[in-house]
């Protein structure tokens, strides 16, 4: 059995998918961008500031499941430029603890959806 999660503090679905969907202890958390849902804009300045708003809408659907960043065990960070790599990586990490950080891939893409520097999903178990 699954159940759909959404919060409205992230931002909706672009397609025909959910922001999220929990299978018994398993969250699975669709790709998110660095979209704020309060204004409906782009955070594409810096990729540093584009990256900490993915992470907040990662942060709003695990909340919206009673989840948070210490139980996600898995990341895939999919971006347009690896040069930006050493960047994502400092603002990435201030929101996992070193000794808990999940397993991750990050891979350059040749496009993201609306253009975007970076889409981030992740894996949670309670």
């Amino acid at each position: 059995m699954k159940k759909i999660i959404f919060s409205d503090l992230a931002p909706s679905p672009l397609g025909p998918y959910s922001q999220a969907t929990l299978s018994k202890d398993t969250l699975y958390v669709s790709g998110q961008i660095g979209i704020d849902q309060s204004t409906g804009n782009f955070i594409n300045d810096s990729i540093e500031n584009e990256t900490h708003q993915v992470m907040k809408n990662l942060g709003h659907v695990l909340a919206a499941a009673n989840m948070t960043f210490e139980e996600v065990v898995k990341c895939s960070i999919f971006v347009r430029d690896m040069d930006d790599f050493a960047k994502i990586n400092s603002v990435y990490a201030t929101y996992f603890k070193e000794e808990t950080a999940p397993a991750r891939e990050t891979v350059q893409v040749a496009r993201l959806p609306k253009d975007v520097g970076i889409e981030i999903s992740c894996i949670a178990v309670k």
